[in-house]
């Protein structure tokens, strides 16, 4: 058992990053005090009444529907995901956006991060034909989510981000096309729109130069698009989607409020869906039915667009406009630059010349009860180990107000310690 286990822990010694973020936040969340903590570092969704409303309504709905209940519990749903929510969602885009979709070109997974676990190692990895693929992340800092991903080393590879300064304190990411060049062994391209962690949103020009690219290099483009649209829809900024047989789109439950039910969506040409369903009959017979049951009538009816719209990106349009104004107000006479916030519900922060890590701003803030996450961790695939990643916090702003405020006061005095400190050196 012994050369077992060791075997085993030397195998997961890379599994970390993820890991340790959410163990952190888990075991903070389980104190008997959690009330008190300034949650500003994980992914949960804000918990809106108006949305809760029409959940709790389905969910009385459905207890009293012996056919929805019978779906949403107590059967096995196809191995593709329940096939009336996988037809909504094809039927909705179609109508939408005018896509040519049925239920063939939707799949369902066990929440985003396994549907990305498929995706990476089907499109990367060791292949059949003896070659090892890699991901290629155009634009870094990206997802950490996607870090660990690959059963292969080394399975990303990053093209790290211009820098464009874009006034009033604000800065934007973008692609450098100039360098991006796909090399032989890359087997597929992911973006995330709006970017985790920056809240960056791709134009669609950028989308379909990236597609362009891929279709070049015969690999598929993987579209991230959990916070964006078309639902939950917290996207402030180029309000078009693409999609056609070449584009992965996946898309989420959770950021509309439903992330324990763990409701991973794929929008894609249909062997990939067929591969999808294979992978789901092996690794775990279905995917829950939970989520696709509660959702689809909302979905079918056009409700939930409505709630989308006139609710969910209105709520956190005015969450960031708070959190914005409270960080210049807390951090006047630091130098603080924000990331301009179009799309999620976090803000990236950039402390040029923080004299400490991130990392250790991390563990000074936590040892006060506030929770962010550490910039460095967003820099999949990229090897060199530049100062930038080491200034940059991500930091959300989706739970109460009053309690990202109080965060932030935190937040600045530590920062401003740090560069006392920096300066009494």
């Amino acid at each position: 058992m012994r050369s077992f286990t060791t075997r085993f822990s030397g195998r997961m010694t890379r599994h970390t990053g993820a890991l340790e973020l959410m163990d952190d936040l888990g075991s903070a969340l389980a104190r008997t005090d959690a009330d008190a903590l300034h949650m500003l570092g994980g992914g949960n969704p804000a918990r809106i009444e108006a949305v809760e409303r029409v959940y709790r309504r389905r969910l009385a709905e459905v207890a009293a529907d012996s056919r929805q209940f019978g779906r949403f519990a107590a059967s096995y749903a196809a191995p593709g995901g329940d096939l009336g929510f996988r037809s909504a969602v094809a039927s909705t885009l179609g109508e939408r956006y005018g896509w040519p979709l049925d239920a063939r070109n939707v799949g369902l997974a066990s929440g985003s991060q396994s549907a990305f676990f498929f995706l990476f190692n089907l499109f990367a990895g060791d292949g059949v034909d003896g070659v090892r693929r890699r991901l290629l992340l155009p634009l870094a800092p990206e997802y950490i989510g996607y870090a660990d991903l690959g059963l292969c080393e080394d399975m990303l590879v990053a093209q790290p981000a211009l820098v464009e300064d874009t006034g009033d304190g604000f800065f934007k990411y973008r692609i450098d096309f100039e360098h991006l060049r796909p090399g032989e062994d890359v087997g597929a391209i992911c973006v995330s729109r709006p970017t985790n962690p920056s809240g960056n949103v791709l134009t669609f020009d950028e989308l379909q130069r990236l597609d362009s690219l891929a279709r070049a290099h015969d690999v598929p483009l993987i579209v991230d698009a959990a916070y964006g649209l078309p639902f939950p829809g917290i996207q402030h900024a180029h309000p078009e989607c693409l999609w056609n047989p070449n584009v992965v789109l996946c898309l989420s439950l959770s950021k509309l409020g439903l992330p324990g039910l763990r409701t991973g969506i794929v929008v894609a040409d249909a062997p990939v869906i067929e591969a999808l369903t294979a992978f789901n009959a092996t690794a775990a017979l279905a995917p829950g039915s939970a989520g696709p049951v509660l959702v689809e009538p909302l979905l079918r009816s056009g409700e939930l667009g409505r709630v989308c719209d006139d609710v969910i990106r209105p709520h956190y349009a005015g969450l960031c406009t708070e959190a914005v104004d409270a960080l210049r107000l807390a951090c006047d006479g630091l130098p603080l630059r924000i990331h301009r916030p179009e799309g999620a519900f976090f803000l990236w922060l950039w402390f040029p010349g923080l004299p400490i890590s991130s990392a250790e701003l991390y563990r000074r803030l936590k040892q006060r009860d506030v929770y962010v996450l550490s910039g460095h961790h967003f820099f999949p695939g990229l090897p060199e180990d530049t100062p930038h990643r080491h200034e940059c916090l991500r930091l959300s702003y989706a739970q109460p107000a009053e309690r990202v405020r109080s965060g932030i006061a935190i937040l600045a005095e530590e920062v401003r310690r740090a560069y006392d400190e920096g300066a009494g050196h």
